[in-house]
């Protein structure tokens, strides 16, 4: 199972999570998870914000098919991903990724290759917001890196 949610508002990473935890099957051992929050500077400088923007609907099917495909990959029981868009102010949560499986390994290797599909795949364009102005972000060689690797696993 997957669970995707592509939303505008703050959201609270410990609450979601708590949820997500509590809804865990017998066959559930291990939970492992990842939350990016927006820095308040950036080699740049300061930052205010962070805007995401994304094509509403496109979006969404493209970050659940990159989920099934870790979901099965992993043989993870469930894994939940929250990703905010829109102006998320600094120190404010921007993503949730958690893996629920029966082994640790399987959750910790999903968790990590879903944040580097979100990082390098996921249809988002980002733009870092700071006093004088704003800049796109795109995403770095290491985070190319990363996503490459999991081509060989």
């Amino acid at each position: 199972m997957t669970q995707v949610f592509i939303i505008a508002d703050a959201f609270s990473a410990d609450a979601a999570l708590e949820a997500f935890a509590a809804s865990r099957p017998d066959n559930a051992g291990a939970c492992a998870s990842f939350v990016g929050y927006c820095r308040a500077s950036s080699r740049q400088g300061p930052v205010r914000a962070l805007e995401l923007q994304h094509y509403p609907g496109f979006t969404e099917t493209q970050v659940e098919r990159l989920a099934a495909a870790v979901a099965e990959r992993h043989q993870l029981i469930d894994l939940l991903i929250i990703h905010r868009v829109g102006v998320i102010a600094a120190r404010e949560a921007i993503v949730l990724v958690a893996a629920m499986s029966a082994h640790r390994n399987a959750a910790f290797a999903a968790a990590s290759e879903m944040m580097d599909y979100l990082k390098t795949d996921a249809p988002f364009w980002k733009r870092e917001i700071g006093p004088d102005g704003s800049r796109w972000i795109e995403p770095s060689a290491s985070d190319y890196a990363r996503r490459a690797e999991h081509a060989n696993d």
